[in-house]
């Protein structure tokens, strides 16, 4: 159970297990994501894995064998979720797409869309589609301006070209062949919060606007909201937004959205081989623990041959995130 947090307006944050009242537990795992790496070609700025073309850490080839044993030996894990940085830039990518494609398992790759047009990375939508990769790319936004803002200069322009490119390949309109974007609200400078717009009504807005204004269209729209870590974790503090906004993120609990929560039936792993009940909690170094406090690695996982050894999920402040409003995950809104 984390501590409880005062801010400057002398309010508490109740700790989120406590808000529960009870222990969070594991449901059957049947996603693995895997953060390939710190290397992308961007860096954008609400980027929680912080990202960027300076960062240098990645997968080596001991945990990328780990990880292909790991997605051979458990049929239970339907879905291969690939992320990073950039995951395409990152050791490993392509190995990992053939372990588990090779294995009859769904493998989605989060891009940035961009990279398609860097050097040594231009095949990757033809890659994608013959792979039958679904793709979840992030476009905060369908107005060029708030885009730009977040994600660099251009980033827009490229975004769009990338998603014609892949409607050209099938994307969007062939059933083995799904594109979904991902909407983050733009990061707050004052105290005016707000969580993301209910998700099939905004999806709508997308839809209408990307397909008359570049004929572009895709299949399902993701909204997340900003959670406190990396880089909006550092906007927030420095702004000294941090703890109204997770007042804020609080006093919109949701109870309804634990039961649906992302990190009750996956595994997030590093490129270190560290395992994690999910994405911001890897981001945080909060590893996931066995029931005697030992913390789990995939070597961990296949001496022991189960992928079931977390006792109870580990659980901050910034998991409020995740459960306030409609909810918040990977796949979009919970509810």
């Amino acid at each position: 159970m984390i501590n409880q947090i005062s801010n400057s307006s002398n309010t508490i944050i109740t700790p989120f297990a406590q808000k529960i009242n009870s222990q969070l537990t594991k449901k059957n795992i049947n996603v693995l994501q895997v953060n390939l790496g710190k290397r992308c070609n961007l860096s954008c700025n609400h980027c929680h894995v912080e990202a960027s073309p300076k960062r240098t850490e990645e997968l080596s080839p001991q945990i990328c064998e780990q990880l292909i044993e790991l997605i051979e030996r458990f049929p239970e894990i339907q879905i291969v979720d690939l992320t990073g940085g950039a995951p395409e830039m990152n050791y490993g990518f392509k190995s990992l797409v053939a372990a588990a494609r090779k294995n009859q398992k769904q493998v989605i790759v989060r891009s940035n869309l961009t990279i398609y047009f860097e050097n040594g990375f231009g095949d990757l939508p033809e890659y994608f589609a013959q792979n039958q990769i679904r793709v979840v790319a992030s476009l905060p936004c369908y107005l060029a301006d708030n885009v730009d803002k977040m994600r660099g200069d251009g980033v827009f322009t490229a975004s769009i070209k990338a998603l014609q490119w892949l409607n050209q390949l099938g994307y969007g309109t062939d059933a083995n062949l799904i594109c979904d974007l991902v909407y983050n609200p733009q990061l707050p400078n004052s105290e005016k919060f707000s969580l993301t717009p209910e998700q099939s009504k905004l999806e709508k807005d997308y839809k209408l606007f990307l397909k008359e204004n570049f004929n572009v269209i895709f299949n399902h729209l993701f909204t997340i909201t900003n959670l406190p870590v990396g880089r909006t974790l550092f906007h927030l503090e420095r702004k000294k937004l941090y703890s109204g906004y997770l007042q804020f993120l609080e006093s919109h609990f949701n109870e309804s959205t634990v039961e649906h929560l992302m990190c009750r039936d996956q595994l997030s792993v590093d490129y270190l081989g560290n395992v994690y009940d999910c994405d911001f909690n890897q981001m945080m170094n909060l590893p996931a623990k066995t029931a005697n406090g030992e913390n789990i690695t995939v070597a961990k996982l296949l001496t022991s041959g189960s992928l079931n050894l977390i006792d109870e999920i580990q659980t901050a402040d910034y998991c409020y995130g995740c459960t306030a409003g409609c909810g918040s995950s990977c796949g979009g809104a919970l509810l």
